[in-house]
């Protein structure tokens, strides 16, 4: 985190087993080869066998460029392809824990026209893992493209490098086009990149690239055309797609002044530094001998039918709290509304002994669905607890199936501790079967997250509070991992309260709307008096829902799609004692070739150990594309103590280091108690006008626009634009959702009061602009603790960014008396006049912000930003892309590799403006 200083988390159950690197099927570096790789086709994607051709032969020449490019230290080894039910049976094997969402690689179409531009989803800090690479089936097929972005295998590592090591792109990842910087014209790792400057778009003034004298940028619609032939070696993170590129940007050539992703993440560190100093380095040298290593293997997996498992506690642990009525009704829920068509389901009860209540029926029909949920368990708990009987019941139960237990999953939900689950620990974990697992009040198993965890299951936590409903959220949370969305039961709206009279409203989008159910609980004999309004003025009450008095459940399923708009509902509570009343929404995409918007969240850990601070995260989404400007919410509970909400921000400060990527985040850092919490996220919009975000914001492959070959302008087909003109704006309606993200574990909380031990967060969105003589700073602020509270500031200046980031505290001080901090989140702007800005043509100050707290805590020190006094005398020429005049070469925009050697910035310019063709060494 770069916000605090923590303890490292602590993990339990060390002295049992070893614990795999990451969950379940992660792949793990096994000496120097990666093992376990996981490449997931989207079912959406039509059978290609040249599809599956191409993914190893790209793997295949990425494991060698990777092998090279890290100096012979790591490459890859064993790679799994799942491979979609959607396609036919050619005997491919039974994946056991893979899934498609747990797959470092994804195979899906594009959405909402973001093209084949393959890039990695990336939102966590430098050096943190990404969440997966995504390739569209055009970019793996087509050849075209190749001359675009270069060739499959050197892609692939450029985003290997992301998704694995936690690095960024040497070039701007706003501005598309990396000359979009202001005196940009040193870049790279070397100095010999050729190339020149041409206008492709009509903006250019009368087809040339000139620099506009206001802002010192080149005016839209230049880009940089280099040579195809180079001897640059670096750098994989700038421009992989030259064959001389070979290298990562080291100590040695990194340019630390370029202001671009890289060094504003990394803190100015070089893509290699950070590389070496990951995990996979710690304990790996470079191969002593002068083979190399072998090709990948490939194992080609298929998941048919999903095979499912219900697991379920009656031991005595489940005697009060109503605990037994409160797991009927959730997992009848997921029976009748949540888990997918043609899924096989058996139930396994247990206590000291198991039972099977149900084998394993296919749901086909409503009926069946209704069938099993007439087999959930009703008696008295009684007995002791033990939880490897159950899993070996629910085993048995699978096995008759297919004769194995690969690919299948259990939901295993607990109350009662069990000292005897190291027994069948091993077994289980090795079995090949997902274990979900729900821990019911504060005394389940403490191991059960464990086996979740090792075998690429989710984990949730529920506790005995009454209002808080977490029973259903876990259960709802539970679908497929095949990828297909579209079959999912998304939770539409989650209401509990203990108030006599609850009147509520819940929005039904375009992009819900079948098989739509309002489901009303409670804990007494007479059900409250329901009425439902339908966005139309339609009235449902009592005598339209399906009610039984003996689970306290009332169910109400809208025939066809439901309309869209406010649904309002009220109920009231009929009996004279006050009882939690909740209403649950659960709906599925209306049109199976529109994906639904879905919530997914989750924690940076789940397990934690104080004072180290942890992030929330709730990804916002329809299909791939981000849904912005969503109110989101988390509520965070512990096992006995008050809910905490936070509101997540997705506006590239703090903890969110991607402003508009549909990724809202915060930091969380106050615990109540140590022991389980359990995270849910609820998120709202109202119907209103959205301005879709022009690019594909996450870490991604750079377009390139066109070579220079033998002397001649090669141009590439345009880039494909993200959005067409009927798309500018467009109209999506109010939508809410609800989520769960599963549970974490805290130890080492104090008990109170704290003692403050939390800084101010890093600053990350530091901007600078000059007007006349003055500097116009612009950040979102901080705050006290993290990014919730009000700082102070302290802003300094210097000539050099190296000396701001090394000795801070020794440079130009700025006087801030008349700057009044704002509230963490909302956006700071400060107006200052340096002490002189020289004469000559250019002057460049760099500026950078330490936040400080109540306690003179001070948090890292910013990203710093470029205040820049540009007065050319004139518009200079670079270049005309008639193919029939004299071309300029010049040196390629700036990344973040660059042999610097005190060049300053005015022999730079001065440099140009007497069109040298080589960079000055």
């Amino acid at each position: 985190m770069s916000c605090g200083d923590g303890a490292a988390a602590a993990g339990w159950l060390l002295t049992l087993l070893t614990l795999a690197a990451a969950r379940g099927a992660a792949v793990q570096l096994q000496g120097n080869g990666y093992d376990g790789l996981l490449v997931a086709i989207n079912p959406r994607v039509p059978e290609d066998q040249k599809l599956l051709a191409n993914i190893k032969e790209m793997i295949t020449e990425a494991s060698f460029y990777l092998f090279n490019a890290t100096q012979r230290r790591v490459y890859f080894q064993n790679i799994k392809i799942l491979i979609p039910a959607t396609w036919k049976a050619n005997g491919y094997g039974k994946p056991q824990h893979e899934s498609y969402e747990k797959a470092e690689v994804i195979v899906a179409a594009p959405y909402w026209k973001h093209g084949d531009e393959p890039y990695t989803l990336q939102y966590g800090e430098c050096g943190n893992v990404g969440k997966y690479i995504h390739f569209t089936p055009n970019f793996l097929v087509n050849d075209y493209l190749i001359d675009v972005y270069g060739s499959r295998g050197r892609v692939f590592v450029h985003e290997w490098a992301h998704l694995r090591w936690g690095v960024f792109d040497e070039y701007n990842n706003e501005n598309q086009e990396v000359l979009n910087y202001k005196y940009s014209f040193i870049p790279r790792c070397t100095s010999d990149l050729a190339g020149i400057y041409v206008c492709e778009k009509k903006s250019c003034t009368e087809g040339n690239c000139v620099i506009n004298q206001l802002t010192g940028l080149f005016k839209e619609g230049c880009a940089f055309i280099p040579e195809r032939t180079q001897t640059a070696k670096s750098s994989i993170m700038y421009m992989q797609s030259l064959s001389s590129v070979v290298e990562f940007c080291n100590e040695s050539n990194h340019n630390r002044e370029a202001p671009n992703l890289q060094n504003r993440m990394c803190d100015y560190r070089s893509t290699w530094d950070v590389i070496i100093s990951s995990m996979d380095f710690n304990n790996t040298l470079p191969r002593t001998d002068t083979s190399l290593p072998p090709p990948p293997t490939f194992s080609l997996l298929q998941k048919r039918d999903r095979v499912i498992c219900l697991v379920l506690d009656v031991s005595h642990s489940m005697n009060g709290d109503d605990r037994i009525n409160r797991l009927r009704q959730a997992a009848e829920l997921y029976l009748l509304q949540v888990v997918e068509d043609n899924s096989y389901v058996g139930i396994v009860t247990f206590s000291n002994e198991g039972e099977i209540r149900s084998q394993l029926r296919q749901i086909v029909n409503k009926d069946i669905r209704k069938q099993l949920a007439s087999y959930l368990p009703t008696a008295a708990p009684s007995g002791g607890t033990n939880i490897c009987v159950g899993l070996q019941l629910g085993f048995e139960v699978i096995k008759k199936q297919d004769g194995n237990i690969y690919g299948s999953e259990i939901i295993l939900l607990t109350a009662g501790e069990d000292s005897g689950i190291i027994e069948c620990f091993s077994n289980v974990i090795n079995s090949g079967s997902i274990i979900h697992t729900i821990a019911l009040g504060p005394s389940a198993a403490k191991e059960v997250e464990q086996l979740a965890h090792e075998t690429g299951g989710l984990a949730f936590f529920a506790s005995d509070r009454l209002d808080s409903n977490d029973l259903i959220d876990g259960f709802c949370a539970i679908s497929s991992g095949s990828g297909d969305t579209f079959s999912h039961s998304i939770q539409v709206g989650l209401v509990t309260s203990f108030n006599a009279l609850v009147s509520q409203t819940v929005s039904i989008d375009n992009t819900v709307g079948k098989d739509t159910f309002f489901v009303v609980t409670w804990q007494t004999a007479e059900p409250p008096r329901i009425t439902l309004l339908d966005p139309n003025g339609k009235n449902y009450t009592n005598k339209d829902f399906e009610v039984n008095t003996v689970l306290q459940v009332a169910r109400l399923q809208i025939p066809g799609i439901a309309e869209v708009g406010e649904w309002t509902y009220v109920l009231m509570n009929t009996h004279p004692s006050p009882q939690a009343l909740t209403m649950t929404v659960t709906s599925r995409a209306a049109i199976s070739t529109i994906p639904a918007i879905t919530v997914k969240a989750h924690m940076s850990n789940d397990r934690n150990e104080y004072p180290r601070s942890m992030v929330v995260y709730a990804q916002v989404s329809r299909g791939f594309s981000p849904i912005l400007g969503a109110n989101v919410t988390a509520i965070i509970k512990p096992e006995t103590g008050d809910p905490l909400s936070l509101e997540l921000l997705d506006n590239g400060a703090g903890s969110d280091i991607v402003k508009n990527d549909g990724v809202y985040s915060r930091y969380i850092y106050s615990f109540s108690e140590n022991g389980r919490y359990n995270l849910k996220v609820r998120v709202q919009r109202a119907n209103k006008t959205v301005r879709p975000h022009p690019t594909v914001p996450w870490s991604h492959s750079m377009y390139i626009p066109g070579y220079i070959e033998n002397g001649k302008i090669q141009m590439n087909p345009p880039r494909p634009s993200v959005i067409s003109n009927e798309d500018i704006e467009t109209r999506v309606g109010g939508f809410s959702r609800t989520a769960s993200g599963g549970s974490f574990i805290m130890s080492a909380v104090p008990t109170r009061p704290y003692t403050d031990v939390f800084p101010p967060c890093k600053i990350i969105d530091l901007h600078a602009r000059t007007a006349n003589d003055m500097i116009i700073l612009s950040w979102t602020a901080s705050g006290d603790d993290l990014d919730q509270g009000q700082g102070i500031y302290e802003i300094r200046t210097s000539e050099s960014p190296l000396e701001l980031r090394d000795n801070f505290d020794k440079t130009m001080l700025v006087n801030t008396s008349d700057l009044t901090p704002q509230h963490a989140g909302y956006k700071e702007i400060f107006v200052f006049k340096p002490e002189a800005f020289a004469t000559e043509n250019i002057t460049i100050i760099y500026v950078a912000v330490r936040a400080i707290d109540k306690a003179s805590l001070h948090s890292d020190i910013s990203n710093i930003a470029q205040a820049v006094k540009f007065v050319p005398p004139m518009d200079y020429l670079t270049g005309n892309i008639d193919n029939a005049s004299t071309h300029l070469f010049l040196p390629a925009p700036r990344s973040t590799c660059f042999h610097h050697s005190g060049v300053g910035v005015g022999l730079v310019v001065l440099s140009f403006l007497l069109f040298l063709v080589q960079t000055p060494s």
